[in-house]
């Protein structure tokens, strides 16, 4: 089985659950599965390059948001094999998911993979469509824009960005401008910014705000099996 290293908490879990035993390093970040006993490389955006040469791997996995070129390249140039994904939508979770657990040494498709697919691939209607912002972050105050995978995954659960067509994928914008902007309802995830019911929704006085898990709206692994419901579920909950 290959060595692997991974610089993502996604596909940290998405390698763990489905090849126990290939991982040898992650980053601090990386928190699922829970009993994850592998070194701690850095963090996402600051990885030690000096500390993965060290553990000899034979890939090294990353994703083209999450990780800096800087720290893919100076690994490359180090003799290390590093597996970059990239993903906007959901459709292209499943196919990069396949590329990459096959690449780490999985010899067919893991079942959660296909529950994963089925579950998505057969969602009710979401009906009426409703109107959004999605902060992303504070201080500054920053949104999900154009061509995101968070984005997609609330497109299909019937909730549509208003800044889902700007030129930028992270727009920053100021929260007055959040507000004028009239959304039916404010998504506010705990990733990348941990926002919490004391932590966002004041600067929005009298719109419903949805308190979503970041792991579920953002993350492409296991979690993708259990997304709809329990993303589904809390935005039905802030619009009652």
């Amino acid at each position: 089985m290959p060595r692997v290293v991974s610089l993502v908490p996604s596909l940290t879990e998405a390698v763990a659950v489905t090849l126990p035993g290939a991982l040898v390093g992650a980053t601090d970040w990386c928190d699922h599965p829970g009993d994850l006993d592998v070194v701690r490389i850095g963090g996402t955006k600051n990885p030690s390059v000096d500390a993965i040469v060290k553990l000899a791997p034979d890939l090294v996995v990353a994703n083209e948001e999450e990780n800096r070129p800087v720290d893919l390249t100076a690994l490359r140039e180090a003799g290390v094999e590093v597996l970059v994904t990239e993903v906007r939508g959901v459709p292209e979770a499943f196919t990069e998911l396949d590329r990459l657990l096959r690449a780490c040494g999985a010899r067919s498709r893991p079942g959660w993979l296909d529950e994963a697919e089925s579950a998505w691939t057969r969602l009710p209607d979401p009906g009426r469509r409703t109107r959004a912002v999605v902060p992303i972050w504070r201080r500054p105050w920053m949104v999900l824009g154009r061509d995101t995978f968070a984005g997609d995954v609330l497109a299909r659960l019937g909730v549509d960005n208003l800044y889902g067509g700007h030129a930028e994928r992270y727009p920053k914008v100021p929260v007055e401008e959040l507000r004028a902007a009239d959304p039916e309802v404010v998504v506010l995830p705990d990733e990348p910014y941990r926002f919490t019911a004391d932590d966002g929704p004041e600067a929005f006085p009298g719109l419903p705000c949805a308190l979503l898990s970041g792991r579920h709206l953002t993350w492409y692994g296991p979690s993708l099996t259990e997304a709809p419901q329990v993303l589904g579920g809390a935005l039905r909950a802030a619009l009652r």
